[in-house]
């Protein structure tokens, strides 16, 4: 994969945080560092793009139907009493 350098600028106290998780032993260096944020920040973003979509598609999904709790469990009870789950 190709690489592109970047010049980003920091606060001293998060310079110092930086530094840190090197020292700590967690990564090698500062880039690797600032990827793993990145990598992360993708990963949290898709995951809200799903669960965005997701909601989408439960509002588009119709009118809403009452919900009864208790017929559930008796249901889940019956469905499931006397197994090892």
């Amino acid at each position: 994969m190709a690489t592109t350098q970047r010049t980003i600028t920091v606060t001293e106290q998060q310079n110092e945080w930086i530094d840190a998780q090197v020292v700590s032993g967690h990564f090698t260096n500062d880039s690797d560092y600032i990827r793993d944020l990145i990598r992360r920040d993708q990963d949290r973003y898709g995951e809200v793009e799903w669960i965005r979509n997701e909601l989408l598609r439960g509002e588009q999904s119709g009118e809403p139907r009452a919900f009864d709790g208790d017929l559930f469990k008796k249901k889940m009870t019956a469905k499931y009493a006397g197994s090892s789950r």
